[in-house]
């Protein structure tokens, strides 16, 4: 057995092809055809757009009463909002508005478990906050 053998054996044995040359398809894609956007709904896009920006409201967003369950989405919504009171040191209003969803859900079982020791937990930290 020689050294070729070894490398014939499969091992190792990884054919690279470009899927374009086997398709025999050569010509590029054209931009819609990637985007699957046309440039009048591009630019439609590019006028409207606007940049979301963050800055301690996401609480302001939030409809209390919450529902009779609360989606994931919503829950995210939830510890954002108080993440962010706590990120932009509104200890006070932090600690506040996670009271008032922990006393919405008052062990009805909207909020799943995770979502109600993080809220418990960021209420304890913004009041440790404010306390010193």
């Amino acid at each position: 057995m020689n050294g070729t053998d070894d490398l014939d054996s499969g091992l190792l044995g990884i054919a690279l092809s470009d899927s374009d040359a086997e398709s025999g398809d050569t010509a590029p894609a054209t931009k819609e055809a990637r985007t699957g956007q046309s440039e009048a709904e591009f630019q439609e896009v590019k006028r409207t757009y606007r940049v979301k920006v963050e800055n301690g409201e996401i609480w302001k967003t939030v409809q209390l009463p919450l529902g009779p369950q609360v989606s994931k989405p919503e829950a995210q919504a939830l510890l954002q909002a108080v993440e962010e009171l706590y990120f932009f040191r509104r200890f006070s209003e932090g600690a506040q508005f996670a009271r008032s969803v922990i006393d919405d859900d008052a062990g009805a079982g909207k909020l799943d478990n995770d979502t109600l020791k993080t809220l418990l937990y960021y209420e304890r930290k913004c009041s440790e906050k404010i306390n010193k």
